[in-house]
């Protein structure tokens, strides 16, 4: 018989993924962002109470109430659908049929094994099949899908399926090189560390594209 809480610290701790998709129960949405974070806010109380935390010290009385509000608000708002950015395509009428590349997207999500943070950066391209996108809304579906508990692999395989259905193409690729703090900071304590993970769709399964998008991100690592 399988040891169950074995078996999830060996996932967490080698910081597997289960789902391509994020996990998220059918009533997700039942409760406002107001109801959660009055929720969450109780939860952290707890928290830092069990740590021996005076929650009546000037620093700490606050605390509960910006963890809550920052869980809700801000580094886990991409779980919100309604804060999916619109992207809006126009017909590519200069007729530029090379590859799209926006390099360097900052990236800053949460690992859902531990909560810490991944921090890094993100190359994501295209190549149009007539419709294009404003390069600004590749970084807004980046920081969108990052947003949320995360696991390195699904952020890349996400961020390259919004492309494809936002441009109507296969034609994407991305690549994400970034620091996991529950590596770096806890557990193996390796500073030195980066993770790289890459999604390639449709012509970028070709070696020669392939190799030309590392070319313009100037990454070594092959693929």
């Amino acid at each position: 018989m399988i040891n169950t809480d074995n078996f999830q610290d060996e996932i967490g701790e080698n910081h597997i993924a289960t789902n391509a998709e994020t996990p998220l129960r059918e009533d997700a949405f039942n409760l406002t962002d107001d109801e959660k974070i009055e929720s969450i806010k109780k939860d952290v109380e707890n928290i830092l109470t069990t740590l021996g935390m005076d929650l009546t010290d000037d620093s700490l009385k606050g605390t509960p109430n910006r963890v809550a509000k920052m869980f809700v608000k801000e580094i886990f708002g991409g779980l919100n659908p309604n804060k999916k950015p619109s992207s809006s395509t126009f017909d590519n009428k200069y007729k530029y049929n090379e590859m799209l590349v926006e390099k360097n997207i900052v990236v800053y999500s949460t690992c859902e094994h531990h909560l810490l943070p991944i921090v890094g950066r993100a190359h994501v391209a295209y190549i149009s099949n007539g419709t294009v996108v404003g390069l600004s809304k590749m970084n807004r579906i980046v920081d969108y899908f990052a947003k949320r508990p995360q696991v390195q692999e699904r952020l890349t395989i996400q961020i390259v399926q919004e492309l494809q259905r936002v441009l109507g193409t296969e034609d994407v690729a991305c690549v994400i090189d970034a620091k996991h703090l529950c590596v770096n900071s806890r557990g193996i304590k390796d500073i030195e560390s980066s993770t790289v993970t890459a999604e390639f769709g449709g012509k970028f399964k070709e070696d020669k594209t392939r190799r030309e998008f590392l070319d313009y991100i100037k990454l070594d690592t092959q693929f």
